[in-house]
């Protein structure tokens, strides 16, 4: 499977090709508390806090877990995609910031002074970065003394019997992103340059009911979203045999994670 940073500005444009994929989270979740909530809760934010948000993409984040942070957040919202900071940016100024800016960066040269945050979030981008740990490197770099750095993504089996569908392409039966950066990439990486770092796994599974949202899923990326018709017509027939097989519903085990570390000194 091509690289997920090898055509970055291509996926991320806009917010299209990712809302295919976060459609299948938002829709199918089946959890106690959602995503966001849920990683929102754990963060140890405080009133005052000036937050670097990189890679933020179109930062459903905040807008989801409004009431999770402390009031009096300055949050600055950085992406590689200037359309993906503009989205971000209007979609967060009317939230209970005390400021929000915007950024176009390149998370592994960030444009910003050392030691000038509190917090560093990464969502869900550090598989699309060429160079994980020059990335985290330089998240290090600006955040102060005492301040973290919250970094979430997916496990080896997140998600599997979906993406075991995805063999019809050539592809392995699993989870790029976690391939590109898993837990353990984020366990190794972040002990590394931090010399500290804690994980919390989310509890949750998918209980997909329609068969067409795992198809506009699996084709938002490479090599599903130039695939041949041939191609297409194999992965819906693998798609529905999955449905038939489960009487109409797609069971799907999830194993999405949050990893913190503490800048100490």
């Amino acid at each position: 499977m091509p690289s997920l940073s090898a055509d970055n500005a291509k996926q991320y444009s806009d917010n299209q090709k990712l809302a295919a994929r976060a459609r299948i989270n938002s829709k199918y979740t089946v959890a106690e508390i959602g995503w966001f909530p849920w990683v929102a809760k754990q963060l140890p934010l405080q009133a005052g806090h000036r937050v670097l948000d990189t890679g933020c993409g179109p930062r459903w984040f905040w807008a989801a877990s409004v009431g999770k942070w402390p009031e009096g957040l300055d949050l600055i919202l950085a992406d590689l995609s200037p359309g993906m900071v503009h989205e971000a940016v209007e979609r967060c100024r009317v939230l209970p910031f005390r400021s929000v800016q915007g950024q176009q960066a390149n998370a592994s040269a960030l444009p910003f002074e050392d030691r000038s945050f509190d917090a560093v979030i990464a969502m869900h981008m550090l598989y699309h970065v060429p160079d994980p740990a020059k990335g985290i490197a330089e998240m290090f770099r600006v955040l102060k003394p005492g301040g973290f750095l919250a970094v979430t993504t997916n496990g080896a089996d997140n998600m599997r019997k979906m993406y075991e569908l995805t063999t019809v392409f050539g592809c392995a039966p699993s989870d790029p992103a976690a391939a590109a950066f898993g837990f353990d990439t984020a366990q190794r990486l972040m002990q590394g340059q931090f010399g500290n770092v804690s994980m919390a796994l989310h509890p949750a599974g998918l209980r997909i009911t329609d068969p067409e949202d795992v198809f506009l899923a699996l084709t938002s990326y490479p090599p599903g979203d130039e695939a041949s018709e041939a191609h297409l017509a194999d992965l819906r027939r693998a798609i529905a045999e999955a449905f038939e097989q489960g009487n109409g519903i797609l069971e799907v085990e999830k194993q999405v994670g949050l990893f913190i570390s503490r800048k100490i000194a």
